[in-house]
C-alpha cells in the first residue's frame, strides 16, 4: 500500500510540475525575459527537494502550497482587447440588433496580393435574419487529415455569405504554438469575414496552399438562426469581456459545438471533434451533411481550391466556389 501511494503521489507531483512549468514558461504571468530562468529554477528546486529533503510530507505540503499560489495567480491573468495585434485580427468585431436586422461592425474583407501583403478593409454590414437560409461547414487542412481548422459560413438567400472563424488573437511579435495555446498565451478572437477573404487567402495566397472543403449542413432553418444569434451573442460578449483561447477546451471546433448546444439536435461529443480533421466525416455519419453519395465522393465534390483559384477576385466568389454541386 505504501508503495502504491508513493507511486500515485509521484505521478501527481510530476503532472503538476509539468503544468506549472508550462504556466511559468508560456503564460504572461512573467516577463518573457524571466520565463526560462524561473521555469528552470522551479523544476530543479522541486526535483531536488523531493530527492534530498528528509520529510517528504512537509516537502509535498510546501510544493502544493506553491502550486496553489501559482494557480490562483494564473487564473487571475486578465485577457485584453487592447494589445499590439497582428493586422488581420486588429479589429474587435461587434453587432447591433434592430428587429430582424443585424448590423455587424468589423467584417474583414482584405484584398490580398500575398498572404502578408494586403490592403486592410474592415466593413460594417447589415444582414436580414429573414433571409438567412443556409449554413456551410468549412474545413481547412494544412498538415494531413487529422487536424483541420473549422469555420461556419452563413448564407443569405444564396447572395451573401458571412463566415465566422474562431482563432488565436496573436500580437505582432507572436507566432503560433499548440503548447503555448494551453497556457493563456493567446486571446480568443472571432474573425467575421467575407468568404473572399478567409477562403481565398488559404487557397490562393498562402504558401503552401491549404486544402479547403465546403459542406452544406442539413439542419432546420430555425436551428441555423439560433446558432447565428448565439455567435452574435458571443461576439458581443467578447467585445465587452475578452477571453483566452485554449488549444483543447476553447478552440475553433469545441467552441462551435458549444454554440450548437442552443439546439436540441446538437451533435454529441466525440473524439472526432477533438481530432477536428474528422469533423466532416463525423457529421456525415450523423447525416448532418449530404448522405446521398459516399463520403469519398462528397469530399471530392466539396474541395473548392480549383474553383477558388479560378474565381479569385470575382464579386461572385462564393457562388462560383460552390459551382454546380449541391449538398442539400
Amino acid at each position: 500500500m505504501k508503495i502504491t501511494v508513493t507511486v500515485l503521489m509521484s505521478i501527481v507531483v510530476i503532472t503538476l510540475t509539468i503544468w506549472a512549468a508550462g504556466a511559468f514558461y508560456f503564460s504572461p504571468l512573467l516577463d518573457k525575459s524571466y520565463r526560462p530562468a524561473i521555469t528552470a529554477i522551479f523544476v530543479v528546486v522541486t526535483v531536488l527537494g523531493f530527492i534530498f529533503l528528509p520529510r517528504r510530507g512537509w516537502t509535498l505540503l510546501g510544493f502544493l502550497s506553491v502550486f496553489c499560489l501559482l494557480v490562483a495567480m494564473y487564473f487571475n491573468i486578465p485577457a485584453s482587447n487592447d494589445r499590439n495585434w497582428q493586422p488581420e485580427v486588429a479589429v474587435t468585431p461587434y453587432a447591433t440588433i434592430k428587429g430582424d436586422l443585424v448590423t455587424i461592425h468589423g467584417v474583414r474583407n482584405f484584398d490580398y496580393r500575398t498572404e502578408t501583403d494586403f490592403d486592410t478593409r474592415w466593413e460594417t454590414r447589415t444582414y436580414d435574419l429573414q433571409k438567412l437560409d443556409s449554413a456551410d461547414l468549412i474545413a481547412v487542412y494544412w498538415a494531413g487529415k487529422t487536424i483541420a481548422h473549422i469555420m461556419i459560413s452563413f448564407g443569405f438567400e444564396g447572395q451573401d455569405y458571412l463566415t465566422f472563424s474562431i482563432e488565436t488573437r496573436k500580437e505582432r511579435d507572436e507566432g503560433y504554438s499548440t503548447i503555448a495555446g494551453f497556457f493563456r498565451q493567446y486571446e480568443l478572437v472571432y474573425v467575421i469575414a467575407d468568404e473572399r477573404d478567409v477562403i481565398r487567402v488559404r487557397t490562393n495566397y498562402r504558401q503552401p496552399q491549404e486544402d479547403v472543403y465546403v459542406y452544406r449542413l442539413r439542419t432546420p432553418l430555425k436551428n441555423i438562426r439560433r446558432v447565428f444569434m448565439e455567435y452574435i451573442k458571443t461576439v458581443n460578449d467578447l467585445q465587452e469581456h475578452p477571453s483566452f483561447y485554449n488549444t483543447l477546451t476553447t478552440n475553433c471546433t469545441t467552441s462551435i459545438l458549444l454554440h450548437t448546444r442552443v439546439n436540441p439536435e446538437s451533435p454529441p461529443m466525440s473524439w472526432k471533434i477533438l481530432l477536428s480533421g474528422f469533423v466532416p466525416e463525423y457529421l456525415y455519419e450523423l447525416r448532418r451533411i449530404d448522405g446521398s453519395r459516399s463520403f469519398a465522393d462528397l469530399e471530392k465534390l466539396s474541395h473548392v481550391n480549383a474553383r477558388a483559384q479560378a474565381a479569385d477576385k470575382d464579386p461572385n466568389f462564393s457562388q462560383r466556389i460552390r459551382g454546380n454541386f449541391s449538398s442539400e
